[in-house]
């Protein structure tokens, strides 16, 4: 059985019961169950990760981050920064670089981009990161999801039908146009992406800008898309 460490936990939005119910999405994906570990602290993500403690029980097949850390300076954080605010640092960064590089899955979920301040490591992976100073996102609200030419072609989203969804749409994001969307959604005539995929080095990442709540995660397109994503993740598909 493959085995996947999911970091939850931060500000805004229900991460216990998004991160629950991906837990049990993936367990009973049809390509072959993937069992979950749940952890709220990124240090402990990090302890997890490190060569030395990857022995035995602590063999990790897949990183999952459905979370919100970062370092939080923005003054209207500050009452939040004792319980959630997280520094990554370059080394840490590279850890989780090291554990994708060497043959790591990683997806990273909806709230992925914020964290972790743009650390380069950790952009670099994800091929995207929340700008303070221009990325924006209107209120949640009902998203026309479209299938890109290479999203039609492609084994996460081949065959899936453009379906509507309730969900946050993030917008103006560094390095997002870099990389070949899978999924799309339009708002005031300009065209964001919303999924894309990806090896890096001899391991593989899916970005994945939806989730926002459990209506977004047990949708039917949207959970399918998420099995196929953690199934690819893990070279279990071409």
């Amino acid at each position: 059985m493959k085995r996947n460490l999911l970091l939850t936990g931060g500000p805004v939005h229900d991460f216990d019961a998004t991160s629950a119910a991906i837990a049990s999405l993936l367990g009973a994906g049809n390509g072959g169950p993937i069992e979950t570990t749940i952890v709220s602290d990124p240090r402990n993500v990090l302890e997890r990760l490190r060569p030395e403690t990857r022995d035995g029980a602590e063999q990790w097949d897949l990183l999952t981050v459905n979370a919100l850390h970062w370092r939080m300076e923005i003054d209207r954080y500050a009452h939040l920064r004792d319980r959630d605010a997280f520094d990554l640092s370059a080394a840490d960064g590279e850890l989780i670089s090291g554990f994708v590089h060497g043959g790591g899955g990683l997806l990273a979920l909806h709230t992925a981009v914020i964290c972790f301040d743009a650390e380069p490591h950790w952009h670099a992976l994800t091929g995207a990161a929340w700008n303070w100073d221009r990325s924006s996102h209107p209120p949640v609200a009902e998203l026309a999801v479209q299938i890109t030419e290479a999203g039609r072609r492609h084994p996460i989203t081949s065959g899936i039908e453009p379906f509507c969804i309730v969900d946050e749409l993030y917008g103006l994001l560094d390095g997002a146009d870099d990389f070949e969307p899978l999924l799309t959604a339009t708002r005031d005539g300009v065209v964001h992406p919303l999924l894309w995929a990806r090896p890096v080095g001899a391991g593989r990442v899916v970005t994945d800008l939806l989730g926002h709540g459990v209506e977004s995660v047990t949708h039917p397109a949207h959970r399918t898309i998420l099995q196929r994503a953690a199934q690819w993740s893990l070279g279990c598909a071409p």
